[in-house]
Parts: structure tokens; sequence; C-alpha cells
């Protein structure tokens, strides 16, 4: 698309904009200071380095077989750029801790050091990125019978507790190294397939285990830490110790983070509405941006009125400051390249999208009692010029406006990915 063409079309959307008394000048300011942190696991469905790439299992599955798949740190890191020259905005990269890099040693997840991470510090250093960090409590021996931090045997929790402690250590060398504050953020996938018959204990050793990760004051401006709770999972389909309710209750009383999967509630019930009644109540708080297909699938993330809902609770409760968005999918049906894109690429046009909406004509009307001029409102925004904005956006960015990206992925996908 010519870019005299892309900018005559916005004129005529920022007039239009204009009259509803939006200033998409200052939107897209706005929308590019907002980082997105891409997902590293999107990349090699979630193999990681520790054994070139393993069986998952635990809690979480990845489908396809498409060509192509990241082996190595640097072909993972070579994607990442690939993707990242595509997509506008401010982004960021969430690493997991299976994805150390060992140089052929035998390192275990409770010996993990910044040094395992070395590479991926230099790399983001270089592009002047920050990253994320999760402590990986999947695909590991000692997840037996579906626990780790809640088991009953001691010395496997033990084991779990150092890997978490190491994790933000991590972090913190991380954020101290990119002069970037990151996120460590704790998801595991203790629970159970059926019925079970203790609730309490498991809940009181997950507590007991959690207090002794966090044991250690990090200075918050080198890392802080997210507890990720979860309804249901593969193999725990009748309990999670880590529910809501508990990570809720934990992240209130010991000053954390709490991460609101999108994918990790019940099917017809979304996150959005969740963000502003918890922010009453935490300085903060991390989003993993997924989209379930009927359960917790993890589908690639595409411009539904849940990705829209929860941009506009973001932006429109003026939390971009206090909310740290995070992606979580991950799909081998397709191009794995194109997958992050399309992902980051929506959640992009769902931040704009709420910034330009006329919130100070909707929020008026709302104090006046007049729900009437609230709702057309609302359903006339649904059809204002926004594409032209997005490609503008896109062309200020300098990356590929519309669908010329997928041209870039496909020239990558035949000079690179097939010759893997």
């Amino acid at each position: 698309m010519k870019s005299n063409s892309v900018e005559k079309a916005y004129q005529l959307a920022k007039e239009r904009y204009a009259a509803l008394g939006v200033d998409t000048e200052r939107a897209l300011k706005a929308a590019a200071k907002i980082p997105v942190s891409m997902h590293c696991w999107q990349g090699d469905d979630v193999g990681g380095f520790e054994h070139g790439g393993g069986t998952l299992g635990d809690g979480l599955a990845v489908t396809g077989n498409y060509p192509g798949k990241a082996r190595t740190p640097q072909e993972l890191r070579a994607d990442f750029d690939q993707a990242s020259a595509l997509i506008p905005g401010t982004r960021r990269l969430n690493l997991h801790a299976s994805y150390a890099e060992l140089d052929g040693k035998k390192v275990d997840r409770d010996a993990l050091g910044a040094e395992q991470f070395k590479g991926w510090i230099a790399w983001a250093k270089q592009r002047g990125i920050g990253l994320d960090f999760n402590p990986t409590y999947f695909s590991h021996p000692l997840v037996k019978g579906g626990c780790t931090l809640s088991h009953q045997d001691k010395a496997i929790r033990q084991f779990w507790i150092e890997h978490g402690i190491r994790s933000r250590e991590i972090g913190a060398a991380i954020g101290k190294a990119l002069g970037k504050t990151c996120l460590t953020n704790l998801w595991i996938p203790d629970g159970m397939k059926d019925t079970p018959a203790d609730r309490r204990a498991p809940r009181a050793r997950l507590a007991e285990s959690l207090d002794a990760i966090y044991v250690k004051r990090i200075d918050p401006k080198l890392n802080v830490d997210a507890v990720e709770p979860k309804l249901f999972g593969l193999g725990s389909e009748s309990y999670v110790v880590g529910s809501h309710e508990f990570y809720l209750s934990y992240a209130v009383s010991r000053n954390k983070l709490l991460t609101l999967d999108a994918g990790h509630y019940h099917p017809t019930e979304g996150i959005a509405d969740k963000i502003s009644s918890v922010l009453q109540f935490m300085p903060e708080i991390a989003l993993h941006v997924s989209r379930g297909v009927r359960w917790d699938s993890d589908h690639v993330v595409t411009l539904t009125d849940e990705l829209q809902a929860i941009a506009q609770e973001i932006v429109w409760g003026g939390y971009t400051d206090r909310v740290r968005i995070g992606l979580d999918y991950f799909d081998a049906s397709i191009n794995r390249v194109a997958a992050w894109v399309i992902g980051t690429r929506n959640m992009g046009k769902a931040l704009l999208l709420a910034l330009v909406a006329p919130i100070d004509r909707l929020k008026a009307a709302e104090r006046e009692g007049d729900y009437t001029t609230r709702l057309a409102l609302l359903e006339e925004a649904k059809t204002l010029p926004f594409g032209a904005v997005w490609d503008y956006y896109c062309m200020q960015q300098e990356v590929p406006v519309a669908e010329a990206w997928v041209a870039e992925v496909k020239r990558y996908e035949k000079t690179v990915l097939s010759k893997r």
C-alpha cells in the first residue's frame, strides 16, 4: 500500500474521530509506549533447550507439526527478530526457565543461575528490550503425580522451592543487566484429575512453599513477583491447588502481583471485568492474553470481543502503567512466526481501538444517566474508520501495512525455516 494513500485515508479518519472529541495523534503516541511481552514458547512449541526439546505433559499440549520449528536459542532469537520487525509498538520477551543455555553441562532446575541466561540477556540488551521470566514447573521427572510445590514429599517440594528461589534471582539479574524491571511469574500444574478427598492439605503445603520462595526481599526495581491461578487443566480437571481464590488471597496478603490468564477460567468467563476489581486492592497485575476454544487451548490471539474488552478495561480505566501485558499461546499447526505476528498485532489493534474510542463522551453520557446515548455511541464506534488509523500507525512504526507482512513471513519461511 502506497504511503500517500495511507496518509490520505488517515487524515480523513482523523477528522472523523476529531468530530467525536478523539485526538488520534495522542492515541498513536500512547499506543507506541504500551509494552507487550511476547512469549518465547510460541517459537518452538514450548520445547525449551534443556534436552533438545522434549515431551510436554503436566497439563500442557501443543498440536500440529508445521515445518521450521526453532531448534536452538540462536534460531529462536532469529525468529523473534523476524516477527518483531513486523509488529508496531514496544515489545518485551517472556522467557521460561527451560530455555536456559546449558552449553552441554548438566544443570538441573534447582541449580540454574543468570549464567545460563547470559546469551538471552546480551541479545535483549543489544535490542533495547526487556525480558520477563517464568520458573518451569512442568516437563520434569520431579513433577510427581501432577504435583510440585504442593507435593506431600518434602524433598520434592524442596527441589521446586529452590527452583523458585533461583528463578527470582535470575529475574533480578535480568532486571539489573537490562535496566528494565523483570516480571517473574509462577504457575504450577498441581491438581487432580478426579475428585480429591483432601483439598486443604495441598493448599496448606503450597502456601508454605510459596512463603519459602519469597522469603528473600528483592528490589522491585529489578524484579517483581506474580502468581498465576487456574480453574482446570489437562489432568487436573476436578481440582487445581492454585485456584483463583487461592492466588488472589495469596497475592493480596503477600503483596504479590496476580496474573490473570484469559484461558484459565470457565469458557464463558472473561477476565476483563476482573481487572478493575483486583486493581482496587493491588498496585499492579499481570496478564497472559490467550484464546481458549471450549477449553484452555491457547489458540492464537484474534481480535475478539473479549480481547477488545480486556484492552478497553486497561485503557479506559487508566491502567496502562499498572497492567503488565503478556501473551500466552502456542500453535504448531501454522507458521510459528506468523502466529507470533498475528497475536501480537491483534493485541496492539485492541489497545489502539480502545485509545481511539470516544470514551470521554461515553463516560459523560453514563454520568448523566443517558444510557441510550452510551449504547448508541458504543455501537457507532464499531464502524469508525479504525483501519486507516492502524495502517498509519504501522507506517509510522516502519512495519508492513495491512497484510503486507504475510509476504515477509513467506519469504522468511522459504529462505530460512524450510532449510531447518
